[in-house]
């Protein structure tokens, strides 16, 4: 439906169609403007409907309150056409509409099969007063003021406008329809005088609702007065909480007001604050002085000044800036982290030398279980700060960064004000965990609410929505942790100095299982001196029992074998155990590592990728297989996004391209199908890293050469056989070394990357730098194995393309550095 719609009635008047909404227990009146709450979902659509086709709307009360979907013998004879005036969706379910009455209408018909009520309206005049019925109507005004006059004396709580509306006013049918629209008349009596048609009676019917309205309110008044001069103390002290502000101080179980907020006073000024701030503080403690100590307001005003006063606006900690004390506590608590720890030791050398300079802000980035959170309170520790944590994780509420205004209900303060309020230090150390999980929905970004608070050069004068004041962060350090950067927003992290974490190597993760979780979980389970676990055991654990970027899972399987020896010691069968590698397996059953699916073998058509994730790195292993007598179609699987789609193509250009070279029949590519997949097809695939894996895999199917199983590589290609840079060579080299991969071919661009690779990695994997496909294929490619027959029918007198050279050996790493 898009406009209204009018039927003529053999009479001659008009039906006009309208949305209508079905009023629970109220009655609208023409010219009175009123708001209400809108939840039934064919109320909504009518308002919708109304807001967008001429803003009518036909409001018509219901007969009774509990019927959900009322039919025309549901709902009173009369209602009125109203003007939708503004309309505010509180949520999905509940619409705040304010309306405006324009005229009074009878419903006519009712159709309830819709998206929302549709009534045939009729307007419905009101019948005015003849002229021989004047005199009687005048008296009857009259009559109607003394009453109301009457009804003032004892309800004067009424608006001081509709007061004066009434007492002014002469008009008739304007008062017949103002005056139970304003008055607290039961809808049942404002249905009733809003369905009489004739003027004069409806005066007679307000006359009579006004002097019973009065004769009640003098009945509740000598009840009122009865029941006072009865009340027990108990009801008297209540009486005079709510009714006498005045003698508040005789209630023994309150505080005067006044002498309260003298005590707010007092410690608002012993804070010395900046002129702003203990202005508007010792404002509220004037309003909570002038205020009944017990009511609502006063607890909101109670729990606002706490909140403030508590806050260390002027209790610091001094920073420990002995550089060498600093190095040696990080080195006793945390294994390796060189660049975290250096990164520390600058700040503290810059803070000693420069005391005034802002340090900036700390980004740790690394897989999950690296140490990132518990860095950050060994850096507190370190520093002599006060330590709090913030986590972010599914954070989405812009008013859990900034606070929430003192105008909602339960109102209190953001996640950095509360943090820094349980320090009781204004500059803490304040990890901000998890920040790459922070989400955004209609109730704000808290990533664009922390761009502020991260700034040096603005968190100087931080403005919380609950506080209102300013309050300074620049002296706070704030480290934050992530596992991807990818999701930070970019304006976020230009704020933000980023370390990397990388995944630890094997040797790494012995040292810390031996000299942090092992120590940790023998006092945690009270084995302290009574049980061993050799060196064997814990490679045992690492290799076998775990694989992880950090040492989460090593830790729950150090605590696994612990609680199982103590269950031991425990029943008296021994007092002391030692743990060997073999009876490792004993207490945990069999390994659970299964090995990873790679190209374990020299094999035709199988070459090892590198690949990145967030948790670290992983071989990513690409299989090609040719189908004979096929249309030349080309099938990709594994879950393989566009971009290494694109990759795969790329690989088949450049082979076909290059097939006399290779020694390969080009028409293969037209009468067989050449199949690509990347094992584990459940889990997704993307990026242009894995191109020279690509190419190789099919450059070895094609040309029935074996690829070497000891042999990974990673790198982008073009067309021509370019191998382009890739990026988290670090991680990739680390999965390579996992895995006992002996060589791994990079684009020659990553070399200058090698300094970020771990020494035992780089002790342990030679990395050779490749420019082009021909220089890979010479080290990954093996000759065939058994000669192939040639594809061509008929030889050519051209010149036979010369083969590929036998791999070249391996150079050491003091070449590449060369």
């Amino acid at each position: 439906m898009a406009e209204k719609v009018k039927v003529k009635l053999r009479s001659g008047t008009d039906i006009v169609r309208l949305p209508a909404i079905a009023l629970r227990g109220l009655v609208v009146f023409p010219s009175n403007v009123i708001h209400f709450e809108v939840g039934r979902a064919k109320s909504i659509a009518a308002i919708e409907w109304a807001m967008t086709n001429g803003n009518s709307v036909f409001l018509i009360t219901q007969k009774d309150m509990d019927v959900d979907n009322p039919g025309i013998e549901d709902l009173y004879s009369y209602g009125v056409v109203a003007e939708v005036k503004q309309l505010l969706r509180v949520s999905d379910d509940l619409v705040k509409v304010i309306v405006e009455g324009r005229y009074r209408a009878k419903l006519i018909t009712l159709e309830t099969s819709g998206k929302f009520l549709l009534a045939g309206t009729k307007s419905a005049p009101v019948r005015p007063v003849s002229s021989k019925d004047a005199p009687r109507a005048e008296a009857m005004l009259r009559s109607i003021k003394e009453s109301f006059e009457k009804y003032l004396t004892m309800n004067p709580r009424l608006p001081k406008d509709v007061v004066y509306t009434i007492l002014t006013s002469d008009n008739a049918l304007f008062l017949s329809e103002f005056i139970p629209a304003n008055l607290m008349f039961k809808y049942t009596d404002k249905q009733d005088v809003l369905s009489t048609s004739a003027l004069m009676e409806r005066l007679e019917k307000i006359l009579a609702l006004v002097q019973k309205e009065n004769k009640i309110l003098s009945i509740e008044k000598d009840i009122q007065e009865k029941v006072s001069e009865q009340m027990d103390k108990n009801q008297r002290d209540y009486y005079l909480r709510e009714q006498m502000r005045a003698i508040a101080g005789e209630l023994d179980e309150n505080e005067d007001p006044h002498s309260e907020a003298e005590k707010y006073k007092d410690k608002i000024k012993a804070l010395k604050l900046e002129e702003e701030a203990e202005e508007k503080l010792l404002k509220e403690a004037d309003r909570l002085s002038r205020m009944q100590g017990s009511s609502q307001e006063a607890a909101v005003i109670r729990t606002y000044l706490d909140t403030c006063v508590e806050l260390p606006w002027n209790t610091e900690t001094v920073d420990n800036l002995d550089i060498k004390k600093a190095e040696a506590q990080l080195n006793r608590d945390h294994y390796g982290m060189t660049r975290v720890k250096e990164r520390i030791l600058e700040v503290l050398s810059v803070r000693k030398l420069a005391p005034d300079v802002k340090s900036q802000i700390i980004c740790l980035v690394g897989p999950p279980g690296v140490g990132k959170t518990s860095i950050a309170n060994s850096i507190a520790e370190t520093l002599g700060r006060k330590y709090a944590r913030m986590s972010l994780g599914g954070v989405r509420d812009e008013a859990e960064i900034r606070g929430h205004r003192r105008t909602y209900i339960g109102a209190m303060p953001g996640k950095i004000i509360s943090a820094i309020s349980s320090a009781k230090s204004r500059n803490p150390l304040l990890l901000l965990d998890e920040i790459d999980k922070l989400a955004s929905d209609f109730r704000g970004d808290p990533a664009a609410a922390l761009l502020e608070a991260l700034d040096p050069e603005q968190n100087k004068a931080f403005k919380d929505h609950y506080l209102d004041i300013p309050f300074d962060l620049s002296d706070v350090m704030f480290i934050t942790t992530a596992n991807d950067l990818g999701t930070i927003p970019r304006p976020l992290l230009d704020r933000m100095d980023v370390i990397e974490l990388s995944s630890y190597t094997r040797v790494e993760k012995f040292n810390i299982a031996k000299k942090h979780l092992l120590p940790k979980q023998l006092v945690k389970n009270g084995l302290k001196g009574k049980v061993k676990i050799t060196d064997a055991a814990l490679y045992t654990l690492i290799d076998c029992y775990t694989r992880e970027a950090g040492v989460r899972n090593l830790e729950r399987a150090i605590g696994e074998v612990l609680r199982k020896c103590a269950k031991t010691i425990a029943a008296g069968d021994k007092d002391k155990i030692t743990v060997s590698a073999l009876s490792v397996e004993k207490l945990l059953g069999p390994k659970r590592n299964k090995p990873s699916f790679y190209n374990k073998a020299n094999a035709v058509g199988i070459a090892n990728g590198l690949a990145w994730t967030s948790v670290g790195g992983e071989i990513l292993p690409i299989e090609v297989q040719i189908v004979e007598n096929g249309s030349g179609k080309l099938e990709l699987t594994g879950s393989l996004g566009d971009v290494m789609k694109e990759s795969a193509r790329l690989a088949i250009t450049y082979a076909r391209s290059r097939a006399a070279e290779f020694g390969f029949d080009a028409t293969i590519f037209k009468n067989a199908d050449i199949h690509i997949h990347a094992p584990e097809g459940a889990i997704p695939k993307d990026g242009p890293s894995a191109g020279i894996t690509l190419a190789t895999a099919l450059i070895s199917k094609l040309s029935d050469r074996p690829v070497r199983s000891d042999v990974a590589m990673t790198g982008e290609i073009t067309l021509h056989g370019n191998v382009l840079p890739i990026g988290g060579l670090k991680e990739k080299s680390m999965a390579a070394y996992r895995e006992g991969i002996k060589t791994v071919l990079i684009p020659k661009e990553n070399v200058s990357d090698l300094h970020e690779v771990d020494d035992e990695v780089k002790k342990n994997v030679v990395f050779i730098p490749v420019e082009d496909l021909h220089e890979a294929f010479k080290v990954s490619l093996l000759p065939t194995e058994k000669p192939k027959p040639a594809r061509k029918p008929k030889q050519t007198k051209e010149a036979v393309p010369t083969p590929l050279a036998e791999p070249a050996p391996s150079p050491t790493s003091k070449e590449i550095a060369q």
